[in-house]
C-alpha cells in the first residue's frame, strides 16, 4: 500500500497559532514517514521584491529585510522541531500573496497535505480581516488541515 502522505507542506508565519500547527505537521510527518516542507510567505505589498529593494527608501528597505528575517526565523523553528523528531525538512521563504503562494508550492512540489494555523475568526472579523487559511481551503486541490489557536 502506498503511503498516504509523502510530502506535507506546513505554512508558518511565526505566530503562536502557526507554531501549534507546526507540531501537528511534524507529528504527522513522523507517523507517515513523510517529508516536510516549511513555507513562509513574505507578503510584499510594495510590489517590490528583495532584488529590487535597492530603489526603496531606507525605512521600506529595512521593513522588507525584517520580513525576510522573520521568515527565516519561522522556518528555522520548523526545522528545529522536525530535527528533534528525525523528520527531514525543506525550508522556503518566498514572496507573493500568501494563499496563492502556498497553493502554488503545494501543487508544484506535489504536496499531499497542507497544514496551517488559523485564529478561527468568524463573522465580521473574518470578512474584514480575510483569512489566508480560508482562502487556501477554498482554492487548494490538496487537502488542508487547519489547526485552531
Amino acid at each position: 500500500m502506498d503511503k498516504l502522505f509523502k510530502k506535507i507542506l506546513v505554512a508558518t508565519d511565526g505566530s503562536s497559532c502557526s507554531r501549534k500547527a507546526v507540531h501537528y505537521a511534524v507529528s504527522l510527518a513522523k507517523l507517515a514517514g513523510a517529508e516536510l516542507m516549511a513555507v513562509y510567505v513574505v507578503d510584499v505589498k510594495t510590489g517590490c521584491g528583495l532584488e529590487q529593494c535597492i530603489t526603496l527608501t531606507t525605512p521600506k528597505k529595512e521593513a522588507l529585510m525584517k520580513l525576510y528575517e522573520r521568515g527565516e526565523s519561522a522556518v528555522k523553528y520548523v526545522e528545529d522541531a522536525a530535527t528533534k523528531e528525525g523528520v527531514s525538512v525543506d525550508k522556503r521563504v518566498v514572496e507573493g500573496h500568501p494563499a496563492g503562494e502556498i497553493i502554488r508550492l503545494a501543487r508544484e512540489e506535489s504536496a499531499d497535505l497542507i497544514v496551517m494555523g488559523t485564529l478561527g475568526l468568524t463573522g465580521i472579523q473574518r470578512y474584514l480581516l480575510g483569512s489566508t487559511a480560508d482562502k487556501v481551503m477554498r482554492h487548494s486541490r490538496v487537502p488542508v488541515l487547519t489547526v485552531r489557536k
